[in-house]
C-alpha cells in the first residue's frame, strides 16, 4: 500500500521510504526520507512529493540534497546493491490526481536524470557522525501545465533524501538606457525571452527599448534607448530636472547646461533661459544662444572727400538707470572682446575671422589648466588642420578664407587629464556674412550676432571632463613655442591618415604611459585567481577599490619577472594606446601599476571572455537578432577608431571580449607590429604570428594596412559570428586562402545565414578596398537590419557558391564536365590519375580529391557537389529497379 508521511509525500511499497527525523553532526534535528533495502534484490520503492505549483515559470531547477552509503563499506551485502536513483517528474493541471503509486508506471513519468553522489559514506563515517551531503541541481524545460509532481525512485540503494528545492530564475527588475525592464520569469530551455522596456520617469523614446531575457536569469544585447526630456538631465538612471540657472534645449543633449550670457531660468525643468531686460534672442535662434544687443550706425553723410574713413568701438559699463544724470560709467575691460579689433575699422562686417566663447565645465574634476581649440576645413582634416591653445574661455581665430568650410571642436584640460570633444561645428563663411551650419538641436551650438558692426560667433561648448583618467583622444605635444601662444595658430600636418599618438614616437614611453593612463595604488588591488596567461604573464581576475570605496570586477595583467626594458616598453604601450579610447565597445583602461613590481595593466573585467570560444560554448543557442546586436556592438566600436584613424590591423573573433550582458567590446591594441617576409604570408608582433585569413588582400601583398582593411576583418568576423566561431577557410593552408583569395573565392554564407548579412559580408570583402564600405554605413545597415526583423528571412544557403556546380547533360568527356562546373585547371590531375570516364569520376572521395592535386576546399567541395549532381542524373536515367 501506499504510505503518504507528514508532509503529504506518497511512498510506495510502505516498506521502501521512510519519513524519519534525526540528527546531524551539529545535533540539530532534521527531517529525511530513506530508504536502504540492499539486503534485498529487485528492489522498485517510489517516493512522489505533492503538486508543486509552477507560478507561470517555463523552466524550473531541482536541487536535491542527499547522503548515499558506499555499497562496499556494507558487509554482506550482494551485488544487486545501487549507488545510483532516478528522478521523474509528472505535469499535472491539479483537477486530476496521478494514479496511486501502487498504479504508477515508468511511462506515466518523464526521467530528470539518473543521480549519482560525489561522495558516499562509510561505516567508519556513521560512527564518527561525519554527513558527506551532496548537492546535485537539475533543470526541467518547457513546462506548460499549472503545476508538477517530483517522484524519486530507488532500485537497491541505502539513500537519505534530506532536501528538496524546486525554483525558477527570473531576469531582475532592471534599468537600462533609461528604460525600466520589469523583472521576467526566463523561458523553457536556452529559449531568450523579448521583453520591451518602459522609459523612466521624464524620459521618451529616441528607439523602442528592447532586451532580452536569458535562461540563465541574465539581461542580454540591450536594443534601443530613452532619452530625458528637454528641461531634464540622466544622472544615475534617472532624468532629474535641470537647476536654476541651467537648462536643456532638447532631448538629444546629454546635460543641462548653464544659461547663456544674458539669460536666466529661475525655476527647474527649464527647457530654454529667459532673455534678460534689454536682451534678444531671434525665433530662429538656438535656444542655447546668447541675448544679444545688436548696434547699428550710418557712415558719416560727408566724409570731406576722403576714402580712408575708419570707425573705432568703445565700451562702458553704467549703474542705475542709463541717463542723463551724470552717473559714472567705466570701461567694459576684459569682459568685452573686440573682433578682429577696436580700433580702425574700415568696413561693418568681418570675412576671416570669428570669436568662440564657451562655457567652463561644470564639474570638472580638476582645476582647469587650459583649452584646446582644434579646427580645419571640412573634408581636409587628414591633409592639416590647426590647433590653439588659451587659458581663456574666449578666443579669436583669424585668417579664414572667404566661401569656406570650416568644423571646429573645443576640449578642456585639467590637472586631471583632457575632456572629451563634445560634437563639432562646421562654419561656412561668406562675402556677404558668416552663416552658421546644422542642426539648431545638437549639443554643440553656434550663436550668430553682430556687435558694433564686428561678427561674434558664440561657441557653446560642454567640455565635461572625465575625473582621474585620460579618456579623451589626444594629439601629439605642442612645440615649446607653440605652448606659450595665445590667440595664435600654428598648422600642424598630419603623418598620412593617422591623428592619434602612438607610444613609440615618444622620446620617453613612460611618458606616453603618464600622459594617457593612470596610475593605480597597488594597495587598492585585490588579486583574486589567474584566469589566464599571455605573452607577457599571468592574466588574473581581482578587484578594484575606487576612491568612491566601491569595489568594481577587473582583469589584471601582470609582467613577469627577468623583463627586459623593451618588454617592459611593448607591455605598457597597451595601456598607452588603450587610455586614448572612450567607448562603450571598446574595453577600459582603469589604470597601470608602475610604481612597484610587478608592473600591471588594469581592465574592465569581461565575465564571459573571447568572442570565438564564448560562441563555440554557446553554439546554436542565439537568434540571429541576438548575433546582429553582436555584430553591431563591434561595428560601432570600430566606428569610433576608424573616426580617430586608429587601424587595428587585427580585428577577429579572438580579440573581441564578451562581458555578461552579451555587450562585445574591441581589445587588443598594445603590441607592435613587425611586418616581415614570411613564406606563409603573415604579419608577426612581439606576442606572436598572426595568421593572415583575417587580413585584407592588399594588406598581405603591400603591408597596406587602413580602415578599410579593418572593414575586410569586420567580414570575416561577420562570418564568424554566424557560424559560431567556425575557423575561417577551415584547414586550408595560407598559401591556399591568398590564392582563392585572389582568384575571387569568397567564404559561402554559414548555416542559416540570412542573404543580407552574407551580401554584407561579400561588401566588406570586395577586392578594390574603395569599393568597401565604411564602418559608419556598416552600423546603419545594421541598425536597418535590427529594426526590420523580416528582412531576415531569406536565407542565403540555396545560394553559396557562385559558380553553378549542376553539370550540363549534354557533355560526355571528364575535360568537358570540368569545363562546365569552370574547374578546368585540373583536366591534368583527373587524367594522369586515371579518371578518364564520366563512370569512373562517380567514385572520387575527398582524400582522392587531395591525392590529385586539388588541395582547396572551395574547390573540393564545387566538383564533390557536382558528382553529387551526377549520381542523381544517373539514377533519373536508369529508373527505379528492383531485384526479385
Amino acid at each position: 500500500m501506499s504510505a503518504p508521511g507528514d508532509l503529504g509525500w506518497e511512498a510506495y511499497p510502505s516498506e521502501g521510504w521512510e519519513e524519519i527525523s534525526v540528527m546531524d553532526e551539529r545535533n540539530i534535528p532534521m527531517r529525511t526520507y530513506q530508504v536502504c533495502n540492499v539486503m534485498e534484490a529487485n528492489q522498485n520503492n517510489w517516493l512522489r512529493t505533492g503538486l508543486i505549483p509552477r507560478a507561470g515559470a517555463r523552466r524550473v531547477y531541482v536541487e536535491l540534497k542527499f547522503t548515499l552509503r558506499d555499497c562496499n563499506s556494507l558487509p554482506g551485502v550482494p551485488g544487486t546493491c545501487k549507488e545510483t536513483f532516478n528522478v521523474y517528474y509528472h505535469e499535472s493541471d491539479g483537477a486530476v490526481p496521478p494514479p496511486p503509486l501502487r498504479h504508477a508506471r515508468e511511462s506515466q513519468y518523464v526521467k530528470i536524470d539518473t543521480i549519482a553522489a560525489d561522495e558516499s559514506f562509510t561505516q567508519s563515517d556513521v560512527g564518527e557522525r561525519v554527513m558527506k551531503l551532496n548537492t546535485e541541481v537539475r533543470h526541467i524545460g518547457r513546462l506548460s501545465r499549472r503545476g508538477l509532481y517530483l517522484a524519486f525512485q530507488d532500485l537497491g540503494a541505502c539513500i537519505a533524501l534530506v532536501s528538496v528545492r524546486v525554483f525558477y530564475k527570473r531576469c531582475p527588475l532592471a534599468v537600462m538606457n533609461l528604460a525600466l525592464f520589469s523583472d521576467t520569469v526566463t523561458g523553457g530551455d536556452q529559449a531568450l525571452v523579448e521583453v520591451r522596456g518602459s522609459c523612466v520617469e521624464y524620459a521618451e523614446e529616441l528607439e523602442a527599448p528592447r532586451m532580452f531575457c536569458s535562461a540563465d536569469g541574465g539581461w542580454l544585447v540591450p536594443i534601443g534607448r530613452c532619452v530625458c526630456r528637454p528641461g531634464f538631465e540622466e544622472i544615475d538612471g534617472q532624468c532629474r530636472p535641470c537647476r536654476p540657472g541651467f537648462h536643456k534645449a532638447s532631448a538629444m543633449d546629454a546635460y543641462c547646461m548653464k544659461c547663456p550670457p544674458h539669460s536666466n531660468s529661475h525655476q527647474d525643468k527649464a527647457s530654454e533661459c529667459v532673455c534678460e531686460r534689454g536682451y534678444y534672442r531671434a525665433e530662429t535662434d538656438p535656444r542655447s544662444m546668447a541675448c544679444t544687443l545688436t548696434l547699428e550706425w550710418s557712415p558719416p553723410r560727408d566724409t570731406g572727400g576722403r576714402g580712408d574713413v575708419t570707425y573705432s568701438v568703445h565700451c562702458t559699463k553704467c549703474s542705475g538707470t542709463v541717463g542723463m544724470m551724470g552717473e559714472k560709467c567705466v570701461p567694459c575691460g576684459s569682459s568685452a572682446h573686440f573682433s578682429p579689433r577696436q580700433f580702425g575699422l574700415t568696413h561693418p562686417r568681418v570675412q576671416d575671422s570669428i570669436t568662440l566663447a564657451w562655457q567652463s565645465p561644470e564639474t570638472a574634476g580638476g582645476t582647469v589648466v587650459e583649452y584646446e581649440v582644434t579646427y580645419y576645413e571640412k573634408n581636409q582634416r587628414e591633409q592639416n588642420y590647426t590647433v590653439l591653445k588659451t587659458k581663456s574661455n574666449i578666443m579669436t581665430v583669424e585668417g579664414l578664407k572667404p566661401g569656406t568650410t570650416y568644423v571646429f571642436r573645443v576640449r578642456a584640460h585639467t590637472d586631471a587629464g583632457y575632456g572629451n570633444y563634445r560634437g563639432e561645428i562646421e562654419l561656412e563663411t561668406r562675402h556677404e556674412d558668416m552663416l552658421a551650419v546644422g542642426d539648431p538641436n545638437q549639443k554643440t551650438i553656434l550663436a550668430v550676432s553682430i556687435a558694433a558692426g564686428v561678427v561674434l560667433f558664440i561657441l557653446l561648448v560642454a567640455c565635461f571632463v572625465v575625473s582621474g583618467r585620460h579618456c579623451g583622444y589626444i594629439k601629439a605635444k605642442q612645440d615649446p613655442e607653440e605652448e606659450k601662444m595665445h590667440f595664435q595658430h600654428s598648422h600642424v600636418p598630419l603623418p598620412g591618415s593617422r591623428t592619434y599618438i602612438h607610444p613609440h614616437t615618444y622620446e620617453d614611453p613612460n611618458q606616453a604611459v603618464r600622459d594617457f593612463a593612470k596610475e593605480i595604488d597597488v594597495s587598492n588591488i585585490r588579486i583574486e585567481r589567474v584566469i589566464g596567461a599571455g605573452e607577457f604573464g599571468e592574466v588574473c581576475s581581482g578587484r578594484l577599490r575606487l576612491p568612491s570605496k566601491r569595489e568594481i570586477h577587473v582583469a589584471i595583467k601582470s609582467l613577469k619577472t627577468g623583463y627586459t626594458e623593451q618588454q617592459r616598453r611593448d607591455f605598457l604601450s597597451e595601456a598607452s594606446i588603450m587610455g586614448q579610447f572612450d567607448h562603450p565597445n571598446i574595453i577600459r583602461l582603469e589604470g597601470v601599476v608602475t610604481r612597484c613590481k610587478p608592473v600591471m595593466i588594469i581592465t574592465e573585467y569581461m565575465e564571459n571572455g573571447s568572442l570565438d570560444t564564448f560562441l563555440k560554448k554557446h553554439d546554436g543557442q542565439f537568434t540571429v537578432t541576438q548575433l546582429l546586436g553582436v555584430m553591431r556592438g563591434i561595428a560601432a566600436g570600430m566606428q569610433y577608431l576608424s573616426e580617430i584613424n586608429y587601424v587595428h590591423r587585427d580585428l577577429a573573433a579572438r580579440n573581441i571580449l564578451v562581458n555578461g550582458n552579451l555587450v562585445c567590446k574591441v581589445s587588443d591594441f598594445g603590441l607592435s607590429r613587425v611586418l616581415e617576409d614570411d613564406p606563409d604570408a603573415v604579419y608577426t608582433t612581439r606576442g606572436g604570428k598572426i595568421p593572415i585569413r583575417w587580413t585584407a588582400p592588399e594588406a598581405i601583398a603591400y603591408r597596406k594596412f587602413t580602415s578599410a582593411s579593418d572593414v575586410w576583418s569586420y567580414g570575416i568576423t561577420m562570418w564568424e559570428v554566424i557560424s559560431y566561431g567556425e575557423r575561417p577557410y577551415w584547414e586550408m593552408s595560407n598559401q591556399d586562402v591568398i590564392k582563392a583569395v585572389d582568384e575571387g573565392y569568397r567564404l559561402p554564407a554559414p548555416m542559416d545565414c540570412p542573404v543580407v548579412l552574407h551580401q554584407l559580408m561579400l561588401a566588406c570583402w570586395e577586392k578594390n578596398r574603395s569599393d568597401r564600405p565604411k564602418f559608419g554605413q556598416i552600423v546603419i545597415n545594421l541598425d536597418r537590419l535590427i529594426r526590420n526583423p523580416s528582412s531576415l528571412k531569406q536565407l542565403a544557403n540555396s545560394t553559396v557558391w557562385e559558380d553553378p556546380v549542376i553539370p550540363d547533360p549534354a557533355f560526355s568527356t571528364v575535360a568537358d564536365w570540368l569545363d562546365s562546373i569552370k574547374m578546368s585547371q585540373y583536366k591534368e590531375h583527373f587524367s594522369s590519375a586515371g579518371y578518364v570516364t564520366l563512370d569512373s569520376v562517380l567514385y572520387v572521395s575527398v582524400s582522392e580529391l587531395g591525392k590529385m592535386g586539388v588541395v582547396l576546399a572551395g574547390h573540393q567541395k564545387k566538383i564533390l557537389s557536382s558528382i553529387q549532381s551526377l549520381h542523381e542524373q544517373q539514377q533519373q536515367e536508369q529508373g527505379t529497379h528492383v531485384q526479385v
